[in-house]
């Protein structure tokens, strides 16, 4: 039968094609792993260093330019708008360059830059929503005013073994206070609102991270909840002992890159999530 030869080629096209597909995904897939343990070894050797380097290492925010470049290999895809959501412009110039790069570019190019008034991950998640947001169909407007919803709700909070990459670098905030007494204590601090605050002065690493269990799930049902580190070798202990009540599966684990990194210090542990409105 000439209709079922012509369905037969027709599937078998089809599955050809998906085929050919799913091969991409796999190289891309593939590709991303290899890329991602690029990363890890690249991390671990930037904490290794730092833990035993005398001098601590320095950052700058990104030249205007290289946001021109982006805003403008963006447009180029096809985007009409760009949302560019920031470090926090308490502790980073890096949204003063996205700022100056947006007017150089105005008239050509809409964007819009936005303070998350977080970090690492507390950043991250804010990028994770607008994207959803975006391919939801949502328009800028919308998608800025649901950032500056979640800047209110982003919680961060991190445990350190010392203040000194903080003061000398320059972020230590309102984390001044606990200078003082640093040699003794293992200090949390709180960056939720986009400033380095201080949140408790624990004697040791232990209740520094009982001190951010208790603080997390005092927030009660939250969402997104991240465990992040610079591959502290007791993350996992930080996120035993939020279960229970929270499930592991729902919380996502992950690396505290080189930036905030080196103002955090050596086994630099966190939470960070969006807290009930």
């Amino acid at each position: 039968n000439l209709n079922h030869l012509s369905d037969f080629a027709m599937l078998r096209n089809h599955a050809a094609e998906n085929i050919s597909r799913v091969r991409h995904e796999v190289a891309n897939l593939l590709h991303d792993v290899e890329r991602l343990n690029e990363s890890l070894l690249l991390f671990r050797q930037f904490y290794a260093e730092m833990a035993t380097s005398s001098a601590l290492p320095e950052t700058a925010a990104p030249a205007p330019g290289a946001f021109e470049e982006a805003y403008k290999k963006l447009t180029g895809e096809g985007a009409s708008t760009v949302v560019c959501i920031n470090l926090s412009a308490q502790l980073s110039a890096t949204m003063q360059s996205a700022e100056s790069a947006a007017k150089a570019v105005a008239g050509d190019i809409d964007v819009r830059v936005i303070d998350s008034r977080s970090i690492t991950a507390g950043l991250g998640i804010m990028v994770v929503e607008a994207a959803k947001a975006a391919e939801a169909g949502r328009s800028a407007e919308e998608i800025l005013e649901m950032v500056r919803d979640l800047s209110t709700r982003v919680k961060v909070y991190g445990g350190l073994d010392t203040l000194d990459n903080l003061r000398k670098g320059g972020r230590i905030g309102g984390a001044q206070a606990m200078l003082g007494s640093m040699l003794s204590i293992k200090p949390v601090i709180d960056i939720s609102s986009g400033k380095v605050e201080e949140a408790a002065k624990p004697r040791t690493r232990k209740k520094a991270l009982q001190w951010i269990r208790d603080k997390t799930l005092s927030w009660g049902d939250v969402e997104h909840l991240n465990v992040v580190s610079g591959l502290a070798p007791d993350q996992e202990d930080l996120v035993d002992m939020l279960c229970p009540p929270r499930r592991r599966e729902d919380i996502r684990q992950g690396v505290i890159g080189a930036v905030i990194g080196a103002h955090g210090g050596p086994r630099v542990i966190g939470t960070a999530f969006i807290a009930p409105a």
